[in-house]
């Protein structure tokens, strides 16, 4: 699966207390995932890992035939 750009994904940062919740969704197929982080870390950081994990949920689909 190529690189995803962030414009093809829909991200979405609710602070949580001390935490912030990130939700990716792939637009397309309706794939979502959560990270929870430090927002210390930085939005830039954060939208990486979210959407890091949104291509390894959709890969591990691709090959197990569910999409």
């Amino acid at each position: 699966m190529p690189p995803r750009n962030d414009n093809r994904v829909i991200l979405e940062f609710i602070p949580r207390g001390a935490y912030v919740k990130v939700s990716a969704i792939d637009p397309l197929t309706g794939t979502e995932v959560s990270i929870v982080g430090d927002p210390t870390r930085g939005e830039a950081a954060l939208r990486q890992l979210a959407i890091r994990k949104l291509e390894y949920v959709m890969n591990k689909q691709k090959k197990d035939g569910r999409r």
